[in-house]
């Protein structure tokens, strides 16, 4: 989630030290960090069009912390500094979301949501994770189609949905061989440290969104005692990572999408959808059968039914933009198609944009691919867990289409990871006391509630400040208004947590588009 930057609704064409996060057995090669951990970075003004006080370096992190003293790769880091002397408190580290997404820019955009009382209290620090971006990307050299991950499941095309998922892990392995390994959630929570070691921070303070919560309760797991001040915005359930959080798409839209028939039905005067829920649901499935026989054309662009299920998942979370999204569609299927070329969000049939492209010198150095790439080498790598049998993905997904209609058989269809190689380590068992913050909205289609309820439950010591009825993926954006955004500003202004969870309602007139693409 990128504060500021949700696609819309209808565009043409989703501890003490670094020691004790090693396992015992790397514990005598942890020594040699002290050369990471002291380095000097060279400040520079970020970019000719920003501010001269926003900075940015690069600093070296080992590939395997096992073995600091092999290879190194680059992290590129930012800083604006806002504190005032006096009143500063620390660092405020920030991470958009992904895995995939570019942060090193989010100290700049991220000034004008935080309220002064916050600003004054830290240097902003923005970073792009290992592998993303301008922190020595990864790529795997895929074209658009391979970027696409929503296969709808049938009998007659799973083997091409097979040969597309080996053909990304091979090609994956094949452009980055070995390094693969390394870009995890727990390496990026070892790098974190190290960019707290250089700021010379003896606490660190974060502000993560969606598969950032992750990153940032992974960090609190390794080094409880470096964690000060966490917000986890929307966040990812760390039990279900990461196959089960892509299931949770489907599973999660269900309700959603039962919300939306009977707030469509009350409001047939406007939509004429169906004036019942039942009428609703009827004009929906009507309109994606019509589409699997002959495709939608709606100004030149055509939509399949798999085509509506996928694109238009997300919006049911958004009644009001579903509603509308239904409407053109069917207008569409009448022959009166929009000159907007509208009707479906990006990413749909071509590759998802994870954040928005730099420009420049910056975009000639990043892999148009990297985004997909990084994505998935933390999914893979981050987890065992992947089935390695085709049948078992085959088996699901029949099973979940049938459960869950919109959505299911896309989420439980087979994936890279099937194919991919073995990872450098377990996955991380999130499961402590470290007091934080999480924020959860109740209709966000990304992270569903479930979702983020199990992240409250892995944190035992955690506040959890719930929207309810609060549409959209992301919370925290600096409306003064908001009940979840004054919570957040004074656990950051003044480090003091709620005697018990808060739940919130959203201001009046506050609705959020929903986030379309395929993403945490």
């Amino acid at each position: 989630m990128r504060i500021g930057r949700l696609a819309p609704l209808l565009a043409a064409g989703v501890t003490a030290t670094l020691v004790p996060a090693l396992a015992p057995a790397q514990a005598s090669a942890a020594e040699p960090l002290g050369r990471f951990t002291a380095q000097k970075p060279a400040w520079h003004r970020c970019d000719a069009s920003q501010p001269a006080a926003f900075q940015c370096a690069t600093i070296k992190v080992p590939l395997d912390y096992g073995r600091p003293g092999g290879k190194t790769i680059k992290l590129a880091v930012s800083r604006l500094k806002t504190s005032v002397p006096g009143k500063r408190h620390g660092a405020l580290l920030f991470n958009p979301g992904g895995p995939g997404g570019e942060g090193l820019d989010m100290p700049a955009e991220m000034k004008d949501v935080l309220p002064k009382k916050v600003r004054e209290r830290y240097d902003l620090i923005g970073f792009d994770p290992r592998g993303v971006g301008r922190s020595t990307p990864v790529t795997c050299g895929l074209t658009e189609a391979e970027q696409n991950f929503q296969h709808p499941y049938k009998a007659e095309t799973f083997s091409r949905d097979v040969k597309w998922a080996r053909t990304v892990a091979d090609k994956c392995r094949t452009r980055n061989g070995d390094t693969l390994r390394y870009i995890t959630t727990r390496n990026t929570a070892r790098d974190m440290d190290v960019i707290r070691a250089v700021l010379g921070e003896k606490k660190l303070s974060y502000l993560g969104y969606s598969y950032g919560t992750y990153l940032g309760a992974v960090y609190a797991q390794m080094f409880p005692q470096r964690t000060d001040r966490f917000v986890l915005d929307s966040s990812v359930d760390p039990a279900r990572i990461w196959r089960g959080m892509i299931q949770v798409w489907a599973s999660g839209t269900e309700p959603a999408f039962t919300r939306w028939t009977k707030w469509t039905a009350q409001r047939h005067r406007t939509y004429k959808l169906g004036s019942t829920p039942a009428q609703v649901r009827k004009t929906f499935w009507d309109l994606v059968a019509r589409a699997d026989r002959t495709p939608i054309d709606d100004g030149g662009q055509k939509f399949t039914g798999d085509d509506i299920r996928a694109g238009l998942r997300p919006v049911f979370f958004s009644p009001k933009y579903a509603a509308e999204a239904v409407t053109e569609l069917k207008k569409a299927a009448a022959g009166h198609g929009s000159s907007r070329h509208s009707l479906l969000p990006p990413g749909v049939r071509q590759a998802p944009r994870w954040t928005s492209a730099p420009t420049g010198s910056a975009a000639a150095r990043i892999p148009a691919d990297n985004g997909s790439a990084a994505f998935w080498t933390v999914l893979c790598g981050d987890t065992a867990a992947w089935s390695h049998d085709p049948e078992q993905y085959r088996r699901d997904a029949v099973r979940d289409k049938a459960r869950y209609p919109l959505y299911g058989d896309f989420a439980s269809n087979i994936m890279p990871c099937a194919f991919w190689g073995t990872p450098a380590g377990p996955v991380t068992e999130v499961g402590n006391k470290v007091r934080l913050m999480t924020v959860q909205n109740q209709w966000d289609s990304q992270t569903p509630l479930a979702s983020g309820l199990g992240m409250h439950r892995a944190l035992k010591g955690s506040r959890m400040v719930y929207v309810k009825g609060g549409e959209g993926h992301g919370v925290y954006s600096g409306d003064p208004r908001a009940c979840a955004d004054r919570a957040v500003d004074a656990y950051l202004s003044t480090g003091k947590l709620p005697a018990r969870d808060v739940t919130c309602t959203p201001p009046a007139g506050r609705g959020a588009k929903p986030s379309l693409l395929p993403r945490f």
